[in-house]
């Protein structure tokens, strides 16, 4: 099993791993067993079980189900998946779900690929998989699983928050991972697009003035009546707080909201680009 290390830097997932480590560690002494017994009787080394133990690194799922299994635990070791899958996200994703998970509202305006929220899995994984060096296959794994479980927000069973998305033509052309998963993807933006918690705006190449020529971000409203901003560029990532700098964006959000085409008008427009591909 190849599992994800807890980061030395991630202070907040090393604090969860230790957690675990230590209850992991408490269960199986109570059952009296050795690491060396217990890994053999989970299905793995005494190395990985004593890496688990002391924090170091992340089980997966069913390490914890077959653990919660050996040591007879009753459903409470494998009640820590969740902490565990948290822990897994990198640092900048979980602090982003907090924040989707708060907002009442959330714009988002996209010039490269389609917003992680809309994506199909075929697609994000197209996206990941064009990174440059290219992410090992654990961490590939790693950001798949964020960026599906961040998708949540959107069917959340109370109070789901209202989206607005304006995505450039271009990410509707850029056929990333051939033109099947393209295809799908474009289906996946009409189905998105009919939510009623969703609106879905397209910024045709064609418009002279395009006030996010300067890049994606994306805006929250959360509900306590603060703004926050999150710019992203490579390498690095922003949350912006500050509410001179939230206003300018805004500001920009609304001008490129009013030169896109309305929700409407974009559906149309993104069913004929779809059956471009068929063609």
């Amino acid at each position: 099993m190849s599992d994800w290390d807890a980061g030395p830097e991630d202070d907040e997932a090393g604090a969860v791993m230790r957690t675990v480590g230590r209850q992991l560690k408490l269960w199986r002494e109570a059952a009296g067993l050795t690491q060396a017994e217990f890994g053999t009787a989970i299905g793995y080394g005494e190395e990985l079980v004593s890496s688990v133990e002391r924090g170091r690194r992340i089980p997966r799922p069913e390490y914890l189900d077959r653990a919660d299994q050996v040591l007879t635990a009753g459903g409470r070791v494998s009640a820590m998946r969740k902490d565990v899958a948290e822990a897994r996200y990198p640092k900048k994703v979980r602090d982003l779900k907090r924040l989707e998970a708060e907002a009442v509202e959330l714009g988002a305006y996209n010039n490269s690929v389609i917003h992680g929220l809309l994506q199909t899995e075929a697609y994000a994984r197209a996206v990941f998989g064009v990174r440059r060096p290219p992410f090992t296959a654990d961490q590939l794994e790693q950001r798949m699983a964020a960026r599906l479980s961040r998708q949540e927000i959107i069917d959340a069973a109370t109070e789901p928050p209202l989206f607005s998305f304006v995505q450039c033509e271009s990410t509707l052309r850029r056929p990333i991972g051939g033109k099947m998963v393209m295809r799908q993807q474009l289906e996946r933006l009409l189905e998105m697009g009919r939510r009623r918690n969703v609106d879905l705006q397209i910024l045709p190449l064609g418009h002279e003035e395009n006030p996010g020529i300067d890049g994606s971000f994306r805006l929250l409203k959360l509900r306590d009546g603060a703004t926050v901003g999150f710019s992203e560029a490579p390498l690095s990532s922003r949350v912006i707080t500050d509410p001179k700098e939230t206003t300018v964006l805004d500001i920009r959000y609304g001008a490129i909201r009013a030169q896109a085409l309305s929700p409407h008008e974009s559906m149309t427009f993104i069913e004929k680009v779809l059956g471009e591909t068929k063609t």
